[in-house]
């Protein structure tokens, strides 16, 4: 039995690195599309967002198996309810990747339009943020996921700075507010891929320690 779980273990290991590295791409390129206002990049990327939904469900299915087959316990069970709720975060950026590619199109039919400077540091973090996140999920790395907290402030303060240039400009220009909305949507896109990201590193932290995180920051959450 206990080789047998061993076996599924690692399974659900390799599945859910598989699939974090088909989701950072997606990310990667719908990115890459916002910058070079490349449509049909853009529609790779949302083209590919079926396929995501498809490998979520098999993977889902694959931890429900080994829990019924297994009843593991302890850091086992941890790791298959880390894998649950890893994969549905892993989907729902998908899906935020996806969001951002369909304004990709919007945005080329507004009319020329440039994008704010906070948006390109947004897009860096985020992106960098789910990569750190599914390096900690390979390292068992909870002292990365805890860092990967800290830097959501800083994604959270380019959306807060998008809004309020959103709404100036609005006012300044009229005439351009659907790219402006469509600008704001970016921005908020943003946000949920770190906060994603965030969700992802405190599963880490839950699967290395069985400490639950989430609903707490800063000073509460540090290393004893």
């Amino acid at each position: 039995m206990t080789r047998h779980i061993e076996h599924h273990i690692a399974q659900l290991k390799d599945s859910i690195l598989r699939f974090g590295t088909i989701v950072e791409e997606s990310i990667s390129l719908s990115n890459t599309a916002l910058f070079k206002q490349d449509v049909v990049l853009a529609q790779k990327v949302i083209a590919n967002d079926a396929e995501i939904d498809r490998i979520e469900v098999e993977l889902e299915e694959e931890c429900l198996k080994v829990l019924a087959l297994y009843q593991p316990v302890a850091a086992d069970l941890r790791f298959v309810v880390a894998v649950l709720k890893i994969n549905n975060d892993l989907e729902r950026i998908g899906d935020l990747a996806s969001n951002i590619a369909k304004t990709v199109s919007r945005l080329t039919t507004t009319g020329p339009f440039k994008l704010p400077q906070e948006i390109s540091i947004m897009a860096k973090q985020a992106e960098e943020m789910v990569k750190k996140s599914l390096d900690a999920v390979v390292k068992a790395d909870s002292d990365l996921a805890r860092q990967i907290r800290e830097e959501d402030d800083v994604v959270d303060a380019g959306r807060q700075a998008v809004h309020r240039l959103v709404v100036q400009q609005i006012q300044e220009s009229p005439e351009k507010v659907e790219s402006l909305l469509q600008i704001n949507s970016v921005s908020k896109h943003l946000e949920r891929i770190a906060d994603m990201a965030t969700n992802i590193a405190e599963d880490v932290i839950y699967m290395v320690t069985g400490e639950i995180v989430r609903h707490r920051h800063g000073d509460d959450i540090k290393s004893t």
